[in-house]
């Protein structure tokens, strides 16, 4: 008896250390994970403050090495995405790390602003590589509502990038100057490196391509001709349109129109990123009880009235300051679902042989559409919030028309 009492409890403790060791194992795989989805941010958000000292020391334009970034950015994805296809997704997280490192070695030690805005083109060519197979190893590991669910928690973590990063930014240019900033990124790149070893190959060899990459380059008009797949990717993608808008010109409205003083604008931006995770923090729980295409739908829905509000505030300026705060709040919010929900639903339907290049095509879109909101900007911008407001209720209304096309298409 007292042996069967025995066996039952060394049964009960080998269960429970197992379980303990795949939470463990769980952690530090979300941890690492969003470390390297927030190599986007972090790359761009960290630097800011040293800007105008950049500006004042080499001169030149100094708003192109944010450009440069971003069109480096999205176009390498569409070529890494292929390749971790057929080599799997490890060896290029380490190889991004890697050209992340001489890039901002580069950036540290440039002599001129042309240097600076060439390394930052190889610093994005090696930070694409992050968020773009973070999305592709969810997908490889878990099944759609369970991938939303990861998603969810890996955007709930990465969301302190945007608020950590100009504030150390702003320390490091007090402790070292400029400089001092990119000499950070590479340290955290080596740090990332190193991480590489504690994460699994997600991509069994069974599961790779079969294709020459030569080939396997064609997978991207496989894509674009599976209807469910592109209407998920351009509803995440219109809605960064309008995100993208913000970003560029609320500098311009909260400071220059509003009259808000510059120290107090990062509150304004900041509090936007605290709604993203909070509503991704109650995603997880939203994932379990509906379906993606019902959350995505009923996301988009929700931050199309409230871009509608937005835009109201901005052609009549009713109530001024706070008409384009709190509705924008808002919308930014849904960003919690919409991005997680949106990317599973899409990433959900895709062969396994093509995944890497799906979440290649969806982050360069992603990315991409920036480009789309400057330009509109640069066109349409009067110094007042009636351009963007315009443009994001305008994308937000698409990017809802989309997601419920995706419902249809479904059914159909």
């Amino acid at each position: 008896m007292a042996q069967k009492a025995n066996s039952l409890l060394h049964t009960k403790w080998l269960c429970e250390y197992h379980t303990m060791q795949e939470t463990k194992r769980s952690l530090s795989f979300m941890m690492i994970l969003s470390a390297f989805m927030a190599f986007a941010s972090l790359s761009t958000d960290i630097y800011l403050p040293a800007m105008p000292a950049m500006q004042d020391d080499l001169g030149g334009a100094v708003a192109l090495t944010i450009t440069s970034f971003l069109v480096g950015f999205a176009i390498a994805q569409l070529v890494w995405g292929p390749i971790s296809d057929h080599i799997g997704r490890r060896i290029p997280l380490a190889i991004g790390a890697l050209l992340f490192f001489i890039g901002s070695i580069g950036c540290a030690l440039a002599p001129s602003m042309e240097a600076v805005i060439g390394f930052r083109v190889v610093q994005a060519v090696g930070a694409c590589v992050g968020p773009m197979l973070s999305r592709a190893m969810v997908r490889d590991l878990y099944t759609s509502n369970q991938a939303a669910a990861m998603l969810s928690t890996l955007v709930l973590i990465m969301a302190a990038a945007p608020i950590v990063g100009p504030l150390l930014g702003a320390f490091l240019m007090g402790v070292g100057g400029w400089r001092m900033v990119f000499w950070l990124m590479a340290a955290i790149a080596v740090l990332l490196f190193f991480s590489v070893h504690f994460l699994p190959e997600t991509l069994p060899h069974e599961k790779r391509s079969a294709e020459s990459l030569g080939a396997a380059f064609k997978s991207y008009g496989r894509l674009v001709r599976m209807k469910f797949f592109m209407m998920n990717t351009l509803s995440v993608t219109f809605f960064y349109v309008a995100v993208y808008a913000f970003i560029t010109e609320s500098p311009v409205i909260y400071i220059r129109h509003f009259g808000i003083d510059p120290q107090y604008y990062g509150l304004f931006f900041g509090v936007n990123i605290i709604g993203v995770a909070a509503v991704s923090y109650f995603n997880r729980m939203f994932v379990t009880r509906f379906s993606l295409l019902q959350l995505l739908k009923a996301a988009t829905g929700i931050a199309a009235l409230f871009s509608l509000w937005l835009l109201a505030d901005g052609l009549t300026g009713m109530l001024g300051l706070w008409g384009i705060a709190i509705p924008m709040f808002l919308v930014c919010s849904t960003n919690g679902i919409i991005t997680a929900c949106s990317n599973a639903a899409a990433l959900s339907k895709v062969p396994d042989e093509i995944t890497g290049s799906a979440a290649a095509l969806i982050g360069a879109l992603q990315y991409g559409s920036g480009m789309i909101s400057s330009a509109l900007l640069a066109v349409f911008s009067g110094g007042t919030p009636v351009a963007m407001c315009c443009i994001i209720t305008g994308f937000v209304l698409l990017a809802a028309v989309f997601a419920f096309a995706a419902g249809k298409s479904v059914r159909a």
